[in-house]
Order: C-alpha cells, then structure tokens, then sequence
C-alpha cells in the first residue's frame, strides 16, 4: 500500500544530485526548472515539460522544439497513458530516401515534421495544472538572459561572438530568437507553431536551406495517444510506448534474463546477456509505425509474451554466432536524445525522452526562430527500403514506469540506440542483484552495436572482459572494443 503523502520520500538518482553549490551547474539549472513547477502546484507533466523546454536551452545538441518526444504517464489513479509526438515524414519527402543510406550529410533531406510542442500541449491539456505559459517561462528566462556553456560546442552560428570566433567552455551564451520563439508560443499557445507566425517563417527557414517541409505537413501534425503495453517483471507491473519506441526491445531482454538460471555463474551471466542483446537487435527490423497501415507492429506483439522468451532462451548455448544467427538487423547507431523522469506527490509520474535525434540534429538552424532542426528521418536508414507520409520512424525510446504494491519506479535514458541496453542492465542490477538504484545506474554495460561488436565501457572491471573473452566453454565470442555510456536517470518511491 502506498504510504501516506505526508511520509512520502523521494531518492533523486543520478540528474537530481548535482552540486549544488554551483549555481550554474546544468543540473542544478534543471533540477530547479521542475522543482519550481512541482512547488507552485505543478503536476508531474507541467513539470516534465518545464524541465524539458530548460534541457534545450542548456543542451540545445540534444533536444529541442525541432524534434519529438514519447510520454509515458501514469496519473494518480495508476493508469498509464503513452502520448507519441514522435517526427513524421513529409508529404514531399522522396519514397526512396532510406537507399540513400548511410550517405546521411545532405542533413535538410533528413529533417522530419516537428512534434515536441504538440506533444506537450496534449500532455498538458490532458494532466495539467499550472496554465501552459508558466511552464515556458524558466526556459524564457534561461534562454534570454543565457547560461553557461558547460560542454565544448561547436555549432558556431549558436556559439560565436561578432567577430565570428567561438565561445567558450564558461562563457556565457544566449538564446534570443528562441527565446521570443519561445515566448509566443507561451502566450499564443501551441497552434502559432504549427498554423501562425513561427509557422510560416520556420518553413521559410527550412526551405532556404533546401527542406522539404510545408505548411501543410505543420497544419496536419497530430501526437498519438495509446494506452502502454506492459510485463510482469517479479512484483513490478513494467510499463512502456509500444512501436515505433523501444520498449518492446527492452522487454524482451529483461524477459529473457529474468529466470533464475539466467542470472548464476557471472561469467555465464555476462555471455547470456550478450547473447540477449544480439537477438533483440535481431528484432530492430521489426518495428514499424502501425500508422500507415504496417502489420508489423502486431506481428511484434508475439515477442512480448513469456514463451517466446523462453524459446530465445532455448537458443542460448556456450556459443555465439554469426550476425545472421539473431537475425542480422542492420542499421546506423546514432548519437543523441535527452530524457527526464518525474514523480509527484500524488503518486502520479512522467517518464519522457526527447530528441531531435543527432548531435544538432540536422544541423539547420532556423535563423528567424532560433530553432534547431532535427534530422529524424535518418533514424530509417537499414531499416527500411520505403517510407509513407505520416510515418514515424522506429527508435530506441523506452520511457517506463514500474508499479508495485509499494513501489513506483520511474526510469528512462539517453544515448540513442544505448538507451535499451543502460535501462535493462540498471534493471537487471537493481531488481534481481539487489543493488541499490544509484548503485545500478553506475554500474559500467555491455553494448552491442550494429556491427554485433560486444561494446563495453572503459572502466568495466578488466577481470571480467579477459574472463569472458577465452573462456574455454564459450565459443567464437565477438571482439569487445570499449564505448561510451549511455545517460540513465530514475527516480523511485
């Protein structure tokens, strides 16, 4: 049972527990954008969005109104609501775009139609308290007056002076057209973004710079609301956005891994991990948007239960194979995204994670509105010969909430196609190691990329890579080459 409010406490993991001495910490920026919402009366969806419109003043290479996110919600009552806003292709985009794969530099043919505001203005009409301008006000204020730089930038539109050279880690930088972006949609509401003013000068922007995007593919956007698919993990009830996200890859694995002989000898378990993770990239190929008319998305539907685990399972020996083994996905592993977990409280929580996909997205700058273009299409290549108009395509978010009797735990992360990964090994070390949260978020993963290369990252204990590696009962094990960490941030009450 859920104790009283009054007794409720709450462990901020990993974005929460910044340093709080340094005023200009991105973190603590952050942090204060949603803790500001929540003081003010703020549900956990106004505040979700408020911290998000923050993220893309501070980490603008990441995420921002040029692209879309997937809410996962669940309200009070413990009903839980998946709000899609992912990009869509164009109208005039070419059919045959995904051939051009990999050649992915001619970034205007990649941008897919913006989502981020629409989303937030069902999320917000939907669980929201607070009016929809105060939760654009932080990141006005943010973006007006700037904030420190703390990453080395290069975007020299965004980060140079007048003479043209770069700014600074410390200098300060500011965000002036977005800012009044930001601030007419805060007054005028979402619709002057999509049918009004922002409307008309971004397509302009975007078609400058040799776009396909048109004021009809803005006028016609529309979020998808659907209710969460979920599994039974131990006591937890998991839930998560099904196709085109990723939470249906992450199922699996954490279905795969969950029994208990999965979990013995840890040199075992680290090679069936492995193995886990080759036959869900295996599965990538597989999701589809259902929108267009795809059967793919009920076909996917068979992975969820746990019989089809237990057949994986059964194909798990002290072998590895070949990519064609698992089934041999191709695709192009890709950098970026940001996400945020919220619990309020009243029991309600926000699982979201935002992108406009690559580092600056497609690497168009919208000089009348200062928005950053995303280039989400590219998130098709290898995966798709043909694309249809209002397609969203597939992607590696997973935002969830796990619900128990006693518990409710909110995780999500980022780091593109890391993202199903760092969420299943922060599971798998929290729930059945017994490890506690912040513990299993810092705990190093095992990565496997397209190539079905066994990533892992620098600081993963060396006894366990030369253990596993010639290990005389496990055969022809892939190369490991070591890798950056996704970003995993999680709350829990």
């Amino acid at each position: 049972k859920k104790p009283p409010q009054k007794q409720t406490k709450l462990k901020l993991h990993k974005l929460c527990t910044p340093n709080t001495h340094d005023k200009n910490n991105s973190k603590v920026i952050m942090m204060n954008c949603f803790r500001d919402i929540l003081q003010k009366g703020g549900s956990a969806v106004d505040a979700a969005i408020a911290a998000l419109l923050c993220t893309s003043i501070i980490n603008p290479q990441s995420a921002g109104i040029g692209g879309g996110s997937i809410f996962t919600i669940m309200d009070s009552s413990g009903k839980v609501t998946i709000i899609n806003s992912r990009e869509t292709v164009p109208r005039n985009v070419n059919p045959d775009l995904p051939k051009s794969c990999p050649n992915t530099t001619d970034w205007n043919k990649w941008i897919g139609v913006p989502g981020e505001i629409r989303g937030y203005a069902e999320a917000h009409r939907l669980y929201g308290n607070l009016s929809w301008a105060e939760l654009f006000q932080p990141a006005i204020d943010l973006a007006r007056n700037g904030s420190f730089i703390s990453l080395s930038l290069s975007f020299r539109k965004l980060y140079s002076v007048e003479n043209g050279n770069l700014l600074k880690t410390g200098d300060t930088v500011e965000f002036g057209k977005l800012a009044d972006t930001l601030k007419m949609i805060a007054n005028e509401g979402p619709d002057v973004f999509y049918n009004g003013t922002i409307a008309k000068n971004l397509i302009s922007d975007i078609q400058d710079a040799g776009g396909k995007l048109t004021l009809e593919d803005l006028a016609s956007y529309k979020v998808k609301v659907t209710d969460a698919w979920n599994i039974s993990l131990g006591e937890y009830q998991m839930y998560f956005p099904p196709p085109p996200a990723g939470g249906a890859i992450l199922s699996l694995i954490l279905n795969i891994m969950k029994e208990p002989n999965m979990t013995d000898e840890k040199i075992f378990f680290y090679h069936r991990y492995i193995e886990a993770l080759k036959f869900a990239n295996g599965l990538k190929k597989h999701i589809r948007d259902p929108e267009p008319g795809n059967c793919q998305t009920s076909a996917f539907i068979e992975v969820l239960p746990d019989s089809y685990a237990d057949y994986i399972r059964s194909l798990i020996t002290n072998e590895t194979h070949a990519p064609e083994f698992y089934g041999d996905t191709q695709y192009v592993d890709s950098t970026g995204t940001t996400h945020v977990s919220v619990l309020a409280e009243d029991g309600s929580a926000v699982s979201v994670t935002s992108s406009i996909n690559d580092i600056f997205g497609s690497k168009v700058l919208s000089p009348s509105t200062g928005i950053i273009l995303n280039n989400q299409l590219s998130d098709f290549c290898e995966r798709r010969d043909n694309i249809s108009p209002g397609e969203r395509p597939p992607s590696s978010m997973a935002p969830a909430v796990l619900k128990s009797e006693s518990e409710t735990l909110v995780i999500g992360g980022s780091g593109s196609t890391m993202i199903t990964t760092g969420m299943a090994s922060a599971l798998i070390n929290h729930l059945w190691f017994n490890k506690t949260l912040e513990d299993a978020i810092k705990a190093q993963v095992f990565f496997v990329n397209s190539k079905y290369e066994v990533m892992f990252e620098p600081e993963l204990t060396q006894k366990v890579i030369y253990s596993v590696q010639p290990y005389d009962k496990i055969k022809n094990h892939t190369t490991f080459v070591t890798s950056e960490s996704p970003f995993l941030f999680a709350l829990k009450v």
